[in-house]
């Protein structure tokens, strides 16, 4: 892979980590402020259920930090675009629609074709 595709994705992957940290570190202080008083547990009842949603994008949100830095790594140790499941490859293509994938798209087929038979 050519040093300013490194670069440009480098950016692309840190910029995008910052964001998701800065999110989160909002989510967090805004859940830890006061709670507000409903008397109507109709209210009530949506704040938690916006609390909850709120909970589970910054759960999948976690999951891409993981991912976001282990491409990070990937980048810095030199083996960024390179399938790790057959050692291809992956496409210029493929990473600029998945920066944090890991395998090239025939390996992942091939992986969630074997996931979809074991019925996981």
């Amino acid at each position: 892979m050519k040093n300013k595709d490194l670069e440009y994705f480098k950016k692309h992957l840190t910029e995008r980590l910052e964001t998701l940290l800065a999110e989160a570190s909002g989510t967090v202080s805004g859940m830890t402020d006061e709670k507000p008083s409903f008397p109507d547990p109709t209210d009530r009842a949506a704040l938690e259920s916006d609390r909850n949603f709120t909970l589970r994008i910054r759960d999948r949100e976690r999951k891409l930090i993981a991912k976001i830095r282990q491409a990070l790594e990937r980048i810095d140790n030199g083996t960024y675009g390179i399938c790790e499941t057959c050692g291809g490859e992956i496409t210029l293509k493929r990473l600029k629609a998945r920066p944090v994938t890991a395998q090239c798209i025939e390996c992942k087929t091939e992986e969630e074709a074997r996931e979809n038979a074991l019925g996981v």
